[in-house]
């Protein structure tokens, strides 16, 4: 949903940076086995493959996964899911919050609801436009910002930052993530935390499947299909959704972290007290963990 490190810009709709990010669970897979599919290839339609940039870039990606990544259950559990990450956070009445990569604003505008300053940030239009007038709908007073998360910095900022719904690992340039994690260090206060929530690695071990077919309630479809690279460092994707009688087909690719891994790179950008959980109401990371959530903290002053 977006995206950035590097020195501090400014972030608006007029110019948006070269390579956005939007924030969408990408569980992502491939179409033939032990040979990874390229992530600058996407297939449109039936077996026609053509050249692309980043499959993040594709505005068409973001419009026709929205159904199956934010989905009517999906939804409904945000209110469920807020009450556990705040239960893992320790923050004041009213902090100011940053959601990167938040899509719609599913989260933002749940915690908006509860008395907090919520900025959140994406680089799909169409999302921030769905979340803007929900806000309005309620009357919530939450900023919505188009930007990568490579580019977004605001020094101090924010007491807390989450970044949800394996909305990291995108970018093919390992630096570039923590480029992300740079940025969010330094738009946090002293004492800031922060909360992610990805697909780890040793929770896709456990139950790798190289297929998946899904019906919503809606009546779109979801073929779901994943391969591995041989070290495990990714996973890419082919996402075929059917929708009535029009289906198009995506290939994404995603950097898989350990544990271990992302503790590692936390610390390296500037995080300090990691904390490893196996899921958002708190359980360990051991073999029955359904998520890989980090909560760390940014220096006292």
């Amino acid at each position: 949903m977006g995206g950035g490190r590097g020195s501090p810009m400014q972030i608006g709709r007029p110019e948006r940076p070269k390579a956005a990010v939007a924030a969408c669970e990408a569980g992502a897979e491939g179409l033939r086995r032990g040979r990874p599919i390229p992530a600058n290839s996407q297939l449109r339609g039936e077996g026609e493959m053509r050249e692309t940039g980043d499959w993040f870039e594709d505005d068409a990606f973001w419009e026709w996964t929205a159904p199956v990544l934010f989905s009517a259950e999906r939804w409904r559990h945000t209110p469920e899911q807020t009450d556990r990450i705040l239960a893992l956070l320790d923050l004041p009445a009213g902090a100011h919050l940053l959601d990167l990569c938040c899509g719609p604003g599913r989260h933002s505008l749940e915690l908006a609801r509860r008395g907090f300053q919520v900025t959140g940030v994406d680089r799909t239009a169409r999302y921030l436009d769905r979340a803007r007038k929900a806000a309005r709908t309620e009357g919530l007073a939450v900023e919505f910002m188009e930007a990568d998360m490579r580019c977004f910095r605001r020094p101090q900022a924010f007491d807390a930052a989450l970044n949800l719904y394996t909305s990291f690992g995108y970018f093919s340039d390992p630096r570039d993530d923590r480029r992300v994690l740079e940025n969010l260090r330094a738009s946090l206060r002293a004492g800031g935390e922060l909360l992610m929530e990805l697909m780890g690695k040793e929770v896709l071990a456990r139950g790798f499947r190289e297929r998946d077919w899904v019906e919503y309630a809606d009546g779109t479809k979801l073929l779901e299909q994943r391969v591995l690279d041989p070290d495990w460092s990714h996973v890419t994707c082919r996402w075929t959704i059917v929708r009535a009688d029009r289906q198009r087909s995506f290939r994404l690719r995603l950097r898989l972290y350990a544990a271990s891994e992302l503790r590692a790179l936390l610390e390296a950008s500037g995080f300090e007290q990691v904390r490893i959980h196996g899921g958002l109401d708190g359980r360990p990371y051991d073999q029955d963990a359904r998520r890989l959530i980090a909560c760390a903290r940014t220096p006292e002053a």
